[in-house]
């Protein structure tokens, strides 16, 4: 995956924004320097550069930052302020309430909060009456532009423990371990990221001439450079998918191929929140699942391919990840 694109499903999400304001698509596409015809191809991805310049073209056309979904717009320069009320802050935390509070006033559809409690802090997205339910994009956007300030506020990136979203698992599902954590949970009571409370105490190292210079960039200046892909669980995660299960290493052959020792691997993935055999399990379910939807593979070479000693070991696994037998779920309809 590249650091420097974003997947097309983005693109599809701001697309969906101004077709609903019925602003015509494709001249703001043209413009972005992005073929229309790509909207067609899920597996397509664009440069960053190219997704800020249409995040931008449509948040002017309709003067609203949030780009249509709340009922009240956030006008053009919203954004701008809020960033202004958060290098003012002496650390994160009152910060991210700034950020937070502000948020809370500019909509009427969504809440936003900052929580905290048994040494780990969140942000939380929600909307505000649970029968008028948020679009997936409006989430993604709100967690991405949050998380984004507050590592740019600190000069380093947040680690996410782990991820909830009160939606399911998306297809751009490998974007969000790019752009959130290893640890992601779907179908949750809220959406939230979970972080390190302790992180809330680090000093504010932004201030206004710094803010403009980030703002004059925006989106582009925090959606590449606090991606996480140095992180010990996405290191591991694209060590593992470049070979089959049946030739995985084990975990000392891991942190080898890191150039890091086993306890330094191991510190590194539990301050994470991500074990090495939940990640070889969640993998191994992703490949289940992709091979699943193949009717000409049998239930037995599915097993055989992940690296399982028999079937009924497979079978059993595959039901603890997913509730379902691997015939049930095969069997389901696919959308």
């Amino acid at each position: 995956m590249d650091k420097d694109s974003v997947s097309i499903h983005f693109v599809q999400g701001i697309a969906d924004c101004a077709a609903a304001k019925g602003v015509a698509l494709e001249p703001l596409l043209r413009k972005a320097g992005i073929d229309p015809a790509l909207l067609a191809d899920p597996a397509a991805r664009v440069p960053v550069s190219a997704y800020g310049i249409l995040l931008r073209e449509v948040a002017q056309l309709l003067d609203d930052e949030f780009f249509g979904m709340d009922r009240r717009r956030m006008k053009l320069g919203s954004f701008s302020m809020l960033c202004l009320l958060a290098v003012g802050a002496r650390n994160l935390g009152r910060a991210l309430q700034r950020l937070t509070h502000g948020y809370r006033a500019l909509f009427d559809d969504v809440h936003v909060a900052l929580c905290h409690g048994d040494g780990t802090a969140w942000l939380e997205v929600r909307p505000l009456d649970p029968a008028r339910p948020l679009p997936i994009f409006a989430y993604e956007t709100l967690l991405v532009y949050i998380h984004g300030v507050a590592c740019w506020l600190v000069r380093q990136r947040i680690p996410i423990l782990a991820a909830d979203f009160a939606y399911g698992e998306p297809p751009q599902v490998d974007e969000y371990f790019l752009l959130y954590s290893s640890t992601l949970r779907f179908n949750q009571p809220a959406t939230r990221l979970r972080f390190d409370a302790k992180l809330l105490s680090l000093p504010v190292q932004q201030d206004e001439r710094s803010a403009r210079s980030f703002l004059n960039q925006a989106p582009d200046s925090f959606l590449v450079k606090y991606k996480n892909p140095d992180s010990y669980s996405q290191r591991v995660r694209s060590l593992l998918r470049q070979c089959p299960p049946t030739d995985w290493p084990d975990f000392e052959r891991v942190a080898q191929q890191l150039r890091c020792s086993p306890a330094t691997l191991r510190r590194g993935l539990r301050q994470e929140g991500r074990p090495f055999q939940d990640m070889k399990d969640k993998l191994r379910q992703e490949l289940a699942m992709a091979a699943l939807a193949d009717p000409a593979q049998s239930i037995a070479e599915v097993a055989a391919m992940l690296g399982f000693a028999e079937p009924s070991a497979f079978q059993r696994a595959f039901r603890k990840w997913t509730g379902l037998a691997p015939g049930a779920w095969r069997a389901q309809p696919r959308p």
